[in-house]
């Protein structure tokens, strides 16, 4: 059992980490005060290759596998710990994958590129306001009109719906298609959303992490191209499920980089603040508090690389079954938030 990272990857963190702090980090304050990640920003990003990271070298990206993916995110939300940033990066890895592997040639080479590049967005829609994170309650429906996809509904509490209007791009969109299947009758779609007849946003005022937006789409008898079906009709649940797998532990790599920073420089404060003449690290209380959430860290991070490094062996020798995947991935998300 070797818990090291090869060689490779560990002078992958130092880059992505040297990068991070020139190229984001002094934007940090910016990005949460203003609600927006400066488009400089996301052009470094893809000119280093971070955008579209598990895209296929094809299609512009760095076809990374999961492990490297999660390095780069624990990096980036480090840099911004609002974790506005590493959100961008993250939903676009993860779904940017799932298109990558199951969509059409033609719908790979008309998306994929410009998110590589940094020009559109791409995220996931699948939350409704009857279901909730329930992805088999969906009303949202797609059906067929010739050589058209029609689709009618609509998502909520989704990231990205301003930066997608402003910049271009769409979602990964779960839609019912065989109602009388229920979860065996959804399917998946790409839903470009700017300057798209049908298509409504609002944005919801947010407590936090103003960085990226979240809001709703109603979609109103929205045309898209059937090539912009992804995969096998009636097969979307089982592709959904496999992208938030993809996912997980990303959101999660996202909140250790989070928690690391803040515990720095909760020790960097501790160090330095003076109470009776003596710092606040020399007291034991204050120790106590460090050391469990060191170990709370720690514990978090071994999840969240064992689940990436379990997605990597799935999709490499099919060492792992969907159901250990479930788990792993799950755990992960699970704890890494509360540590965050």
């Amino acid at each position: 059992m070797d818990f090291s990272f090869t060689e490779e990857q560990e002078l992958f963190r130092k880059a992505v980490r040297e990068f991070c702090e020139k190229k984001i980090a002094p934007f940090a304050n910016e990005i949460d005060e203003k609600g927006e990640i400066p488009q400089k920003v996301l052009e470094d990003m893809a000119s280093f290759g971070l955008l579209g990271i598990t895209i296929s070298r094809e299609y512009g990206g760095s076809g990374a596998d999961f492990i490297t993916a999660a390095i780069a995110t624990e990096e980036i939300a480090r840099a911004d710990i609002s974790m506005a940033t590493a959100v961008y990066y993250l939903v676009e890895a993860g779904w940017g994958f799932l298109i990558n592997r199951y969509g059409s040639k033609k719908a790979k080479e008309e998306i994929l590129p410009d998110v590589t590049r940094g020009k559109t967005f791409l995220g996931i829609a699948s939350t409704e306001a009857a279901g909730g994170s329930d992805v088999a309650a969906i009303s949202t429906m797609m059906t067929k009109e010739g050589e058209k996809l029609v689709v009618n509904g609509s998502k909520t509490f989704i990231s990205g719906v301003r930066e997608a209007t402003k910049y271009g791009g769409g979602y990964v969109t779960v839609v019912k298609t065989s109602p009388e299947l229920a979860r065996k009758g959804l399917s998946l779609c790409y839903l470009p959303v700017k300057d798209i007849p049908g298509i409504t946003t609002n944005v919801f005022k947010q407590m936090g992490r103003d960085g990226i937006s979240t809001g709703a789409i109603i979609i109103k008898n929205v045309e898209i191209p059937s090539h912009y079906l992804i995969g096998d009709w009636n097969r979307g649940f089982y592709y959904a499920m496999e992208g938030f797998n993809c996912a997980r532990p990303l959101v999660a790599a996202a909140c250790i980089g989070a928690a690391e920073k803040a515990l720095e420089s909760g020790i960097e404060y501790i160090k330095e603040r003076l109470v009776f003449g003596s710092p606040l690290a020399k007291f034991e209380g204050m120790q106590f508090q460090v050391a469990e959430n060191y170990t709370k860290l720690e514990s978090a991070r071994l999840l969240v690389y064992k689940a990436a490094w379990m997605l990597d062996q799935m999709y490499a020798n099919n060492r792992f079954s969907h159901k250990e995947i479930n788990k792993a991935v799950a755990s992960a998300k699970l704890i890494a938030p509360t540590v965050a």
